[in-house]
C-alpha cells in the first residue's frame, strides 16, 4: 500500500510542471490574442497628420484674399527643424528621451524597469501605471491617441511608435514633436511657448530658456510659471530647469563651464519670464473673424454632430479654408469711422481702459444675405472683448426702431390698417391703460418725447415717432400678432416680451437685439417682403478641396411685396427734415430708416436701408448707464450715414421698384380719407398728399374734417353782388387746377400738392369739369393701380 501511494505521488509530481507549463502557454496565447485585438483596433497611422501640421485654417475675404488665421484656446506656430536652437533640441532629448537616437521607437531598458515598478505598485498600492514614453511615443499619443491611462492605450502607443520609426527619420520625429507638444497655458509647440513665456522667437532663446521650455512636458500645469503655486514659490519651475541643465551636462551636450554658468544664472534670477503670458490672438479683423468662427463652429456641430474638441481640432490642424463675406476695405473704413473721436467723441474710459460710450455697426447686402462689414466695438480693447455687433450675450433694447417690425408693417400687411389710418395722439383711454397696468401699479401711460396732439395718420405718426399712436395700434393689432412678426423678422422674444405692450410697441425688450439682428430685419423692406438670413461665410473647404459647409442663401417670406413697399415708403418720413433722423441722408441716394431710443436714453439706434444695403448702428455705455445728453438718436443717424456713404461710392442713385397691386390715391392727411375741395383750400395750406395702398384697402369715405367757406357771405351786399360772378369763376378754375395736380402727383409728401399748377395743361371740357363751390365732394378722385 505504501509503495502504491508513493508511486501515485511521484506521478502527480511529474505532471505538475506540465500542467503549469500548459497553463502558462494558454495564458500567453490569451494575452497574445488580446494584444492582437488591441493592436488591430489601433487608429491608422496617417503620416500626413504629422507632416501637414503646418496648415492652419485660414479665413479669406470676399475677394478670396487671406484675412486671418484661425486660433483656438491653444496656439501653435510651426517652425522648421533648422530654426530650432541646438540647445533646445538637446534639452528635450536629455530630459525626455536620452536614448532617442539609439532606440527604434521603444526604449526597452526603460520600459522593462518601469513595467516592474508598475506591477509592484499595482500589487502593493493599486496606484496608476508609470510613464516611460519615448519622444516617438509621446508624438504618437498627442496626434493619434487619447490621453487615457490604460494598458490598451499603452500597447497601441508602442505598436504605432514602432511603425512611425520605420517611416520617418529621427529628425523628422523630433521636429514634429517639438511643434506639437503641449507646453502649458495656450502654447502648443516650442515657438508658441517661446512667445508666451519670453516674448520672442524660439531661435533667439538662450540656454536656460531652452532648458525651462524642455522641462514643461512632464507636467505643464505644475511647472506653469503663472499658476498660483508657482507665483508663490518659483522654485517649482526653477528646480525643474536646473534638472534639465544637469541632464544636458550628464549627456555631454554642454560643457562643465556652461553647466556652472547656467546653474548660477538660474539661482540668481536671470531666467527672465514675462510677467504675463504674451500670446497674441493673431486676429487682424477681430470682430468679423470671431463672428465667422462662431458661425462655422455652430454649423459644423449642427451638420456633423461634432463636439467642441473635434471642432477645435479641425480648425487648428486640418488646414480648413473659410471663405468669408467681409469686404476688407469697407470693414476697415467702418472701424475707422467708429474709432474717430472727431466723428464720435469719447466721454470717458472705464476701469478696463475701454472708451465709453461704445458702438457697433453691421452692413448687409440684403439680397444675398452677405454681411459686408461687422464692427463690434470702438477703440483699443482687450482680446476677446464683447462683440457688441453679433454676440448673443450682448443684447440691448432697440427702442422705437422696433416699431416698423412689430407695429406698422404688420398693421399694413394685415390690410386692417393703411398708412392713412388715423389715431389720436392723446393719453391712452382707461380701458387700454388698465389692461396693460402692471400688478399694483397705476394705469399704463407711456410718455411721448414728441407730442403733437390731435388726429394723425400712421405715416405722420412714424415720421415723428409718436409712442401713443404705436401703443394704440399695437393694442388693436393684438400682442400675439406683434410677437409673431417680431420672430419672423429674426428677433428672439422671451415670454415676458411676448406679453408686454411696451416691449412690442416701444422696443423695451428684456431679451434685446444686436446690430446684426436689426440690419437683417430692415432688409425685408427693400427685398419685396423677403427676409434673407444673414451669412458671414460662403463655404468651408478642407485641405483636400472637399466642401464641408456650403452656406447657400436662405430666405423666408415675412411681408407681402405690397405691404413691404408701403412700409419702405413710410420710412422716408423719419429721415425727412420733419422727422427724427434727417442726418441719415447722404448724397442723392434714397435712404429709409427709423431711430430708436431705449428708456432713460441708455441706448441709441438707427436702423435703415438703401436700394443696395441695410445697416444698423448702436451707441451705448457697456455698464448700461445713461448716455451724455449731447447724444441723441440723430447722432446715431449721422454715424449710420458716415458708415454707409463709402459703401455707395460709384453706385448709381436708384430706388426700389414698386410692385403690382399697389394703388396711389390722393388723401387728406388730417382725416386719412378721400379729399374734398376744402382739403385743398385749407387756409394753412393744402392737406392733400398721395398715399399708397394695397389694392382693395383704399378708403371710400370723404374727409369730414374740412368744409368750404364762402368769403362773400361776410362782405357787404354791394360788393358781393358786383364780384360774385367773377369769384365763382376763379374758384372753379382753382378746382380744375387742384384736380389736375392730384392727377399728376405721386409723391406722398404732405404739402407738395398745390392748388395752383402753372405747368398743367387742362384739356377737359369746362362744362364737364365745373364743380359746385358749395359742394365738398370732388367730381373726380384719382385711383390708379400701379403695375
Amino acid at each position: 500500500m505504501v509503495k502504491r501511494h508513493k508511486k501515485t505521488q511521484a506521478k502527480t509530481s511529474r505532471k505538475a510542471p506540465k500542467i503549469l507549463f500548459s497553463l502558462l502557454i494558454i495564458a500567453l496565447m490569451v494575452l497574445v490574442g488580446i494584444s492582437l485585438a488591441i493592436i488591430k483596433d489601433s487608429p491608422k497611422l496617417d503620416i500626413n497628420q504629422i507632416l501637414n501640421l503646418s496648415e492652419p485654417s485660414v479665413l479669406y475675404d470676399n475677394k478670396n484674399e487671406p484675412m486671418d488665421t484661425v486660433v483656438t484656446s491653444q496656439q501653435r506656430t510651426v517652425i522648421p527643424f533648422s530654426s530650432m536652437p541646438k540647445n533646445l533640441k538637446n534639452a528635450f532629448v536629455s530630459i525626455e528621451d536620452e536614448r532617442f537616437y539609439k532606440h527604434r521607437g521603444i526604449d526597452l531598458k526603460r520600459l522593462i524597469g518601469v513595467t516592474l515598478i508598475d506591477i509592484k505598485s499595482k500589487l502593493v498600492r493599486g496606484s496608476d501605471i508609470q510613464g516611460a514614453s519615448t519622444i516617438t511615443q509621446q508624438l504618437v499619443r498627442s496626434v493619434f491617441l487619447s490621453s487615457e491611462v490604460s494598458y490598451k492605450r499603452k500597447l497601441q502607443e508602442i505598436y504605432l511608435s514602432l511603425q512611425l520609426e520605420r517611416k520617418l527619420s529621427k529628425d523628422q520625429i523630433l521636429e514634429a514633436y517639438m511643434n506639437t507638444i503641449f507646453l502649458g497655458g495656450r502654447a502648443l509647440g516650442v515657438e508658441a511657448a517661446s512667445k508666451q513665456y519670453f516674448g520672442k522667437s524660439a531661435k533667439d532663446l538662450n540656454l536656460i530658456e531652452c532648458a525651462f521650455i524642455a522641462g514643461m512636458p512632464q507636467s505643464p500645469s505644475v511647472y506653469y510659471p503663472y499658476s498660483a503655486a508657482a507665483q508663490k514659490n518659483p522654485s517649482i519651475y526653477l528646480n525643474r530647469t536646473a534638472t534639465v541643465i544637469k541632464k544636458m551636462y550628464e549627456n555631454g551636450y554642454i560643457s562643465r563651464a556652461q553647466y556652472t554658468s547656467a546653474t548660477n544664472d538660474i539661482s540668481t534670477g536671470k531666467l527672465d519670464i514675462n510677467p504675463q503670458p504674451t500670446v497674441n490672438n493673431g486676429y487682424n479683423n477681430e470682430w468679423f473673424t470671431t463672428s465667422v468662427i462662431s458661425s462655422v463652429k455652430k454649423d459644423l456641430k449642427s451638420k456633423y454632430n461634432y463636439d467642441d474638441e473635434q471642432i477645435n481640432n479641425l480648425l487648428m490642424y486640418d488646414g480648413l479654408k473659410i471663405y468669408s463675406t467681409m469686404d476688407k476695405n469697407l470693414q476697415l473704413k467702418t472701424q475707422n469711422i467708429l474709432d474717430n473721436d472727431n466723428i464720435f467723441q469719447t466721454s470717458s474710459v472705464d476701469k478696463n481702459g475701454i472708451a465709453q460710450p461704445q458702438a457697433s455697426a453691421v452692413v448687409m447686402d440684403y439680397h444675398s444675405g452677405e454681411i459686408k462689414a461687422l464692427v463690434g466695438g470702438r477703440g483699443t480693447q482687450p482680446a476677446r472683448s464683447f462683440n457688441r455687433a453679433s454676440s448673443e450675450n450682448y443684447l440691448r433694447p432697440p427702442g422705437s426702431s422696433i416699431k416698423p417690425l412689430t407695429v406698422y408693417s404688420p398693421a399694413i400687411d394685415s390690410k386692417k390698417f393703411t398708412a392713412a389710418s388715423t389715431f389720436e395722439d392723446s393719453p391712452l383711454p382707461d380701458d387700454i391703460a388698465n389692461k396693460y397696468a402692471s400688478p399694483g401699479e397705476p394705469p399704463y401711460q407711456p410718455k411721448d418725447d414728441t407730442y403733437i396732439g390731435g388726429t394723425m395718420t400712421l405715416r405722420t405718426a412714424i415720421t415723428h415717432s409718436i409712442n401713443l399712436v404705436a401703443v394704440k395700434l399695437e393694442d388693436k393689432l393684438g400682442l400675439k400678432a406683434g410677437a409673431d412678426y417680431a420672430e419672423k423678422f429674426g428677433i428672439t422674444l422671451d415670454e415676458d416680451d411676448r406679453g408686454s405692450i411696451s416691449a412690442l410697441s416701444l422696443g423695451q425688450l428684456h431679451h434685446g437685439v444686436n446690430t446684426l439682428i436689426m440690419s437683417s430685419a430692415y432688409g425685408v423692406f427693400g427685398n419685396n417682403g423677403t427676409y434673407t438670413y444673414p451669412k458671414l461665410y460662403t463655404k468651408v473647404v478642407d485641405r483636400n478641396g472637399k466642401i464641408l459647409l456650403d452656406n447657400k442663401t436662405r430666405t423666408k417670406k415675412v411681408l407681402s411685396p405690397q405691404g413691404s413697399y408701403i412700409m419702405y415708403d413710410m420710412l422716408k418720413g423719419p429721415v425727412s427734415q420733419e422727422g427724427t433722423a434727417p442726418n441719415a441722408n447722404f448724397g442723392n441716394m434714397p435712404v429709409r430708416g427709423k431711430t430708436g431710443t431705449s428708456s432713460d436714453n441708455k441706448d441709441l439706434w438707427f436702423c435703415g436701408l438703401t436700394p443696395y444695403y441695410s445697416a444698423a448702428v448702436w451707441i451705448g455705455n457697456d455698464d448700461n448707464t445713461v448716455l451724455n445728453t449731447s447724444l441723441n438718436s440723430n447722432s446715431a443717424a449721422k454715424l449710420w450715414a458716415d458708415i454707409m456713404s463709402p459703401f455707395h461710392e460709384g453706385l448709381p442713385a436708384k430706388d426700389i421698384k414698386m410692385p403690382s397691386g399697389v394703388v396711389a390715391q390722393s388723401i387728406c392727411s388730417e382725416s386719412g380719407k378721400l379729399p374734398t375741395v376744402a382739403c385743398y383750400t385749407d387756409p394753412a395750406g393744402s392737406t392733400v398728399y398721395t398715399e399708397f395702398f394695397i389694392a382693395g384697402t383704399v378708403p371710400t369715405d370723404y374727409c369730414d374734417m374740412h368744409r368750404s367757406w364762402n368769403i362773400f357771405d361776410y362782405l357787404p351786399n354791394d360788393t358781393n353782388k358786383t364780384d360774385n360772378n367773377k369769384t365763382t369763376e376763379n374758384r372753379n378754375t382753382e378746382g380744375r387746377n387742384a384736380k389736375n395736380t392730384r392727377k399728376s402727383n405721386t409723391n406722398p409728401n404732405r404739402g407738395n400738392n398745390s392748388s395752383g399748377n402753372d405747368n398743367t395743361q387742362d384739356n377737359t371740357n369746362d362744362d364737364e369739369n365745373t364743380e359746385n363751390p358749395d359742394d365738398n365732394t370732388p367730381s373726380e378722385t384719382p385711383n390708379t393701380e400701379l403695375k
